[in-house]
């Protein structure tokens, strides 16, 4: 196994890409949550309360829900 990275040994644009990069997370959650909030059941594909444990998990939950929850209707 490998060794914990210790953030205080990081070098100071090592910490702020790690804060750039945690902040983008934290918003693209809160986007998707947003989205979720403003949508009616016909526009989702599965309840609405399905996708809140979704939209929790990092990076992979907003992706899913804007990739395969939001129906896209092309008429």
């Amino acid at each position: 196994m490998g060794r914990k990275k210790d953030i205080s040994k990081m070098s100071p644009a090592g910490k702020a890409a790690l804060a750039v990069v945690g902040i983008v997370q934290v918003a693209f959650a809160v986007l998707a949550f947003w989205d979720l909030a403003r949508r009616g059941p016909d526009e989702l594909r599965g309840p609405k309360p399905a996708w809140i444990p979704v939209i929790l998990v990092n990076w992979i939950g907003p992706a899913a829900y804007f990739a395969f929850g939001v129906r896209r209707d092309t008429r």
